[in-house]
């Protein structure tokens, strides 16, 4: 196998670092990714979208309205900025291997607690940590993703895309495993609390390996005694804030389907089996979404994967809105899935095409940041909008958030160069 373009952590132009493992084979690279993307099935699929299942439930149990029901994911992304930011932190010395495992294990241990309460603050406390650890847990497995896409050029769309789309791996064994642990007991829902939690435990397990594997097969070589250590090159976000402000639109918008879209469809009367038939269309979509969108990831530089990502993801989230259908739902749920971890996907591709290596960091959590903030915005304005108009009308706004972010993506060029050192 050819060995990887690659930056040299110095000055010089597009370089990629020189990996101890070039020599990894494909299939190789092709599996530890798919060990990696347990992680994001723990961030996101387990830790986050789980909860549109559990969300019914709660609400009768608890006496939630929409508001109160959607300020659980907005405390669960405001963790998710908190984790970002701690990231950014902490990843100037633990590894990112480090803070994968850390993650992992302090994200089943929360999931476990969620279980165990069942007073309205206290959850709303526990999705703020939740959402802190997930961070963690989804950040750096970007990046050690990214790591893996160097020792595999050939096929770096679809390690990247094979990474994200895991999550969808949380959402299909979610769809089955919350139905099948919900009790009619009084507080019932807890019990698939403590079952999701046993499912972040196992994924770990492999997740956990594959990122041992990955940092000990990218780690750099030790420099020579004595050389001249390259400087580490501030990364300019304006130059890409076209993209930035199009992945913060895509926050807003895809939470407030990802929050609702079951409420909605238990509103319309569709049954217990269509939802649950529905969630598990909508994860094994985002699975097979790597495959589908894994050359444009290769071929596009600018912003105009997210753009058309975004795009499609508005015309996915209208389809419900407007036509209470279950053939209605499951179309949307298919192209949603197939498209919504794609357009993460796509801010790690853009990251890699147009960033240094010793940036990747920075411009990864850049994204995340902004995607956290679209978050936190998104669940609870949504959800107001859904108690005032219905939730059809909140899933129209959604629709139209991701339609701005896909106009501001489009204009979004490549970066000529990496950034030069100073500002």
């Amino acid at each position: 196998m050819r060995n990887p373009e690659t930056f040299d952590s110095g000055a010089g132009p597009r370089a990629q670092p020189q990996l101890a493992s070039a020599s990894t084979s494909r299939s190789h690279a092709r599996r530890l990714a798919v060990a990696l993307s347990l992680g994001s099935a723990i961030a996101l699929g387990f830790a986050r979208f789980a909860y549109a299942l559990l969300l019914p439930p709660m609400k009768l149990d608890l006496g939630w309205n929409f508001a109160q029901a959607g300020a659980m994911n907005t405390a669960n992304a405001l963790g998710y900025l908190l984790g970002a930011f701690a990231f950014w932190r902490l990843s100037q010395r633990p590894a990112p291997r480090t803070l994968f495992v850390a993650g992992c294990f302090a994200t089943a241990v929360l999931m476990a607690l969620s279980g165990a309460v069942t007073q309205t603050n206290g959850l709303l406390l526990l999705r703020v940590v939740t959402g802190a650890a997930s961070a963690l847990v989804f950040v750096s497995g970007g990046v050690l993703a990214a790591r893996l896409a160097s020792l595999s050029p050939r096929d770096s769309g679809l390690i990247i895309g094979l990474y994200y789309g895991g999550t969808g791996w949380g959402i299909a064994v979610s769809s089955i495993l919350v139905p099948l642990t919900i009790s009619s007991d009084t507080h019932g829902w807890r019990y698939a609390w403590f079952a999701l939690a046993a499912a972040c435990a196992l994924c770990g397990i492999a997740a956990v390996w594959a990122a041992r594997r990955i940092d000990s097969a990218s780690a750099p070589p030790m420099a020579p005694r004595g050389a001249p250590v390259a400087a580490h090159r501030p990364v300019r976000h304006r130059r890409y804030i076209l993209a930035l402000a199009g992945y913060g639109c895509f926050g807003v918008g895809y939470i407030g389907y990802m929050t609702f879209i079951v409420a909605l469809l238990r509103t319309a009367g569709m049954t217990a089996t269509v939802v649950s038939g529905f969630y598990v269309v909508l994860g094994l979509a985002t699975v097979v979404s790597a495959r589908v969108w894994s050359g444009l990831l290769d071929r596009v530089r600018g912003g105009q994967a997210l753009a058309l990502l975004n795009a499609l993801l508005a015309v996915a989230t209208l389809v419900p809105a407007l036509l209470a259908h279950p053939v209605a739902a499951f179309a949307s749920g298919l192209l949603f899935g197939a498209t919504f971890l794609s357009a993460v996907a796509s801010t790690t591709a853009f990251v890699r095409h147009n960033l240094a290596a010793s940036q990747w960091a920075s411009g990864i959590n850049a994204f995340t940041i902004v995607f956290a903030v679209g978050q936190i915005v998104g669940p609870t304005v949504i959800g107001r909008i859904s108690d005032s108009g219905g939730l059809s009308r909140g899933l129209v706004y959604s629709a139209a958030m991701l339609a701005l972010g896909a106009a501001l993506a489009a204009c979004q060029k490549p970066l000529s160069d990496p950034a030069p050192p100073t500002e």
